[in-house]
């Protein structure tokens, strides 16, 4: 009867050994599963925050173009003022004409 029930045991569960293997294999696709989880919350976070950094470093090239082109303006109006000044060499001229005429003005 003790081998009837021993045969009848392992016809109806199967090998021990096979119920470990698939436990095992259950065990380590968890653990898989979790680090998959995982890494895939830190691409979120990671992602995340790169968007972030973009938006941020979009806004300041946004100010660095809108300085760069006030800048430009300020040259470009300082260029244009600077025709308008007397240059060294005229300044010379002028100072050596008037030396010229200092002994009639007594």
């Amino acid at each position: 009867m003790v081998e009837e029930k021993g045969l009848n045991y392992e016809s109806s569960y199967g090998d021990a050994g096979s119920g470990l293997q698939i436990n095992d294999l259950q065990e380590k696709q968890n653990i898989l599963k979790d680090r998959l989880l995982l890494i895939g919350g830190n691409l979120v976070e990671i992602k995340e925050e790169t968007g972030e950094k973009i938006i941020e470093i979009k806004k300041e090239v946004e100010i660095m173009k809108h300085d760069i082109e006030r800048i430009k303006s300020f040259l470009d109006s300082l260029s244009g003022q600077m025709g308008k000044f007397a240059k060294k060499e005229d300044l010379e001229i002028l100072s050596k004409q008037a030396k010229m005429f200092q002994p009639f003005i007594k």
